[in-house]
């Protein structure tokens, strides 16, 4: 009986020793703490300031290029207070028609190129959009470096467009060498906002290796996923800027005629925040 038991009990150790430990991770120091992923705030502005946008965040596109490929009618000017100024906790982009260097009207075109760029991550901006016929506002994404070379090889991000003979929709897509709109073949969805002119409401966006995913309110609308497929289907593996400007005209935003009597328009910005996950 007794060798039995001895018997017995050397089995359930032997068992004991085999068996893998519970919660730990294998071949990990168990002294150490385990390895996660916090997301966090990198980048903001909450235009809590007064005067020209913060330099040391926001840049300008001021050469039209022959209506930025898109035969915009807007001259977008370089740190002028008339189109982009921070006051009273806002950032203020505002359209004017004016003549001004040849053009008829003048907006600003704010980018963060070079001074927040970011791959991967969590993106809000918190907007009051401008209304009117010929009103073209936008929250949207570039390509830093372009190293599939240029649009739309290197891909587009539009968190959100608006165009004011469309009133309240909210338009969102993506573009790649495959899918774009002179193609015909752009990825995009719609969402009705109808307080988009008379409120505030969070523009977001978040994107992973797998997927780019945009939010009004955080209520999501659009899913683009990555198909595995290489850079002509998903050329978001690298980093990318954003942009915040009001087109007037253009081939979308001027389909139906600009309404000359709507001017000035503004898009108020309340604040934009950029999140990314940290390992610690």
């Amino acid at each position: 009986m007794k060798d039995l038991m001895k018997l017995m009990i050397g089995m359930f150790c032997v068992l004991l020793l085999a068996a893998p430990s519970c919660g730990k991770d294998k071949g990990r120091d168990p002294e150490q703490p385990p390895v996660t992923q916090d997301t966090v705030m990198v980048w903001n502005d909450e235009f809590n300031y007064t005067g020209h946008p913060d330099e040391s965040k926001w840049g300008y596109d001021t050469t039209n290029n022959g209506g930025w490929g898109n035969h915009e009618l807007e001259y977008y000017t370089l740190a002028r207070l008339q189109n982009a100024e921070v006051k009273n906790g806002y950032l203020y982009i505002k359209a004017i028609k004016e003549s001004y260097k040849g053009f008829n009207y003048t907006s600003a075109r704010l980018v963060t190129k070079y001074k927040g760029d970011w791959l991967y991550g969590k993106i809000e901006v918190c907007a009051k959009l401008p209304d009117g016929r010929g009103m073209w506002p936008a929250i949207w994404m570039l390509p830093t470096d372009w190293i599939y070379g240029g649009w739309p090889n290197s891909g587009e991000i539009d968190i959100m467009e608006n165009v004011g003979y469309n009133p309240y929709v909210i338009v969102g897509s993506v573009h790649t060498k495959t899918y774009n709109h002179t193609l015909g073949t752009q990825k995009s969805s719609t969402i009705n906002v109808p307080t988009c002119y008379s409120g505030f409401h969070v523009y977001g966006m978040e994107w992973d290796q797998n997927q780019v995913r945009l939010y009004v309110d955080k209520k999501l609308y659009f899913t683009f996923n990555n198909e595995g497929t290489g850079f002509a289907e998903w050329p978001f593996d690298k980093r990318f800027h954003l942009l915040l400007n009001i087109a007037v005209g253009g081939d979308w935003g001027g389909a139906q005629g600009v309404d000359n009597t709507i001017f000035p328009r503004t898009m108020l910005v309340d604040y934009v925040r950029v999140y990314q996950k940290v390992t610690r």
